[in-house]
């Protein structure tokens, strides 16, 4: 087993409950699906798929994307308007090459998913913070920090936000459009936990707003089938995804992970995604009732909103409370949170920590608050 662990970027400490994690339970990895779509594709008898692949992806797999994108979305999707990346991360960093320079200005929701902030600060780029509330970014202060900063491009997570967990309203969605195409500045928009619902769907993607040159939206298979396929699409304007195709890095190696989408191929087009889609939005919607009952029940002195889909409850401990001083603390009740400073770009939210509810199950969910529970009041 230590050598299978060492290939896994995180480390699991035995008898410590790490809520801090944002990764999906080994057991919701869907082995066997993946096994027999690949499976399908290894016996084809022409291995064009073994070939440096076309810049945009490909197509076969796009139309299988598109296809599952409009029956879950809601909204036509086509092949010609998707390119297939190596996951939201490097998406992300792919359009920093593209569209930013070095001193660059962008803006990213305040509180903001952390290693994003890696990236941006990779392509020494200046991270302005635009306030938030229960429904996500606020536009009037939007306007005015595109007009006070002439940013390149804003970040965000429009779909239960991380770690906030809040939504964008659907009319802020077109207020941000068109802010953007009045102030010149890129949306990229990351969509990852869209599909990911306990209650009601979501306000329309992001994705929805693709007509305009400004928009991009970034998805995923991380988090809907497995993180370790480093597979994920861009859905944009034929210009931007022109200005995408034609780098360098892909003129010299192919499209991105052309191996990969061909043996997932099957798994999208015939339905086995959605279903899975569907058994993870029942286990993680018990997950996030059971954290939720147990922050209740545990530290009711806490404030928190539970989210209506993603993974992540955004805490705010009681008042005089600070989470990155309670991180050490907790680690000697067992237990381990991510404190919300780190999602912040100015040193902020000091008083409150991102728990995630995706990769225990219940029970394990309910001990590691219980743990969080009994430091907090050790502190107090």
């Amino acid at each position: 087993m230590s050598q299978e662990w060492a290939s896994v970027q995180f480390k699991i400490v035995v008898g410590v409950i790490d809520l801090g994690l944002g990764d999906p339970d080994f057991a919701l990895l869907p082995l066997k699906l993946i096994r027999r779509s690949a499976e399908a594709r290894l016996w084809a008898r022409f291995p064009y798929f073994l070939q440096y692949g076309t810049e945009q992806g490909d197509l076969p797999f796009r139309h299988a994307l598109a296809a599952f994108l409009h029956r879950t979305w809601g909204h036509e999707v086509a092949a010609e308007d998707l390119m297939i990346l190596h996951g939201a991360s490097g998406a992300l960093d792919l359009i920093c090459t593209l569209f930013t320079q070095p001193g660059d200005t962008v803006l990213t929701e305040d509180p903001t998913y952390f290693l994003a902030l890696r990236i941006f600060a990779d392509h020494g780029l200046r991270v302005i913070p635009v306030p938030t509330d229960a429904q996500g970014l606020l536009p009037d202060a939007l306007e005015t920090l595109a007009r006070k900063h002439h940013p390149r491009l804003l970040y965000t997570v429009p779909t239960f936000q991380n770690p906030g967990g809040f939504t964008l309203s659907e009319a802020r969605r077109q207020q941000v459009v068109q802010l953007a195409e009045a102030n010149g500045f890129l949306v990229v928009a990351d969509e990852v936990y869209h599909l990911l619902y306990y209650d009601e769907p979501p306000p329309p993607p992001m994705a929805h707003f693709t007509a305009s040159e400004q928009v991009i939206s970034l998805g995923s298979f991380s988090k809907i089938l497995a993180p370790g396929l480093r597979l994920g699409w861009v859905q944009a304007h034929p210009t931007v995804l022109k200005r995408l195709t034609g780098c360098g890095l892909l003129d010299s190696g192919g499209g991105l992970n052309p191996f990969t989408s061909a043996l997932l191929r099957n798994l999208v087009a015939e339905g086995d995604l959605e279903a899975h889609v569907s058994h993870l939005r029942k286990v993680y919607g018990a997950r996030r009732r059971a954290m939720e009952a147990a922050l209740r029940a545990e530290l009711p002195e806490a404030a928190f909103r539970t989210p209506q889909g993603g993974f992540f409850f955004w805490v705010r401990l009681p008042e005089g409370g600070d989470a990155s001083a309670l991180q050490e603390v907790a680690e000697t009740f067992g237990v381990r949170f991510r404190p919300g400073v780190l999602f912040s770009p100015n040193g902020g939210w000091r008083d409150h920590l991102r728990l995630c509810f995706a990769f225990y199950e219940e029970e394990l969910l309910k001990e590691g608050v219980r743990r969080l529970a009994q430091a907090v009041r050790h502190e107090q």
